[in-house]
């Protein structure tokens, strides 16, 4: 329902996870993204698994660290050229705002709370807001699917503190009845995950 990040150079823990399988990915062609989830700790580094596409809601964080073009990153992965891009330097933070029932299944709940629901703006700005299943009717934003999550919200700063300020501020300006999101996300960093993760 949320995630944080940062973008980074290569490092013991590219290394000692991807990196090891660079080579192989490189002879069969791979272009792309790949979201690594793992476990470290003082003993060491844990995949649990890893996703070979852009992964959502990984993608809209990476784009609000995106100070160079979306479309030509695309464009050059599509065309097999090694994408140049411009990021920001510090974190990124993003909140899922979904509706009931998710994580659920279940359609009488959602008809019930959900469906077709206005998603309505405190603020003209749209920045760091990201439309997941919304659709626009004669003006006004509305749940569309069957899943509940309407749109991610982002945010970024030079600290995860401030990442987290800009994310949350962006939440607080949309108006969506029964909406619910984790309010948490970076927390564990600023209290001592961070610094833990580098040592």
């Amino acid at each position: 329902m949320g995630t944080s990040m940062f973008w980074a150079g290569r490092n013991e823990l590219f290394a000692e996870t991807l990196g090891k399988l660079a080579g192989w990915l490189a002879e069969e062609g791979y272009v792309g993204s790949i979201d690594l989830n793992c476990i470290v700790n003082g003993t060491g580094i844990y995949p649990l698994e890893f996703t070979p596409r852009f992964g959502y809601p990984t993608i809209t964080l990476q784009q609000e660290g995106f100070e160079s073009g979306t479309g030509q990153f695309f464009y050059d992965l599509a065309n097999g050229n090694n994408p140049e891009i411009a990021v920001h330097d510090g974190f990124q933070v993003c909140a899922r705002v979904v509706l009931p029932p998710f994580p659920f299944d279940d359609e009488a709940t959602y008809d019930e709370n959900s469906r077709n629901a206005a998603v309505v703006f405190d603020t003209d700005s749209r920045e760091g807001v990201h439309i997941e299943d919304a659709k626009r009717v004669d003006g006004q934003w509305r749940v569309a699917g069957e899943n509940g999550m309407p749109v991610v919200v982002t945010g970024k700063g030079e600290t995860m503190g401030a990442a987290r300020r800009q994310c949350y501020d962006r939440v607080e300006d949309i108006v969506l009845p029964n909406c619910y999101y984790r309010d948490d996300v970076g927390e564990r960093w600023i209290d001592g995950d961070g610094d833990r993760l580098q040592s």
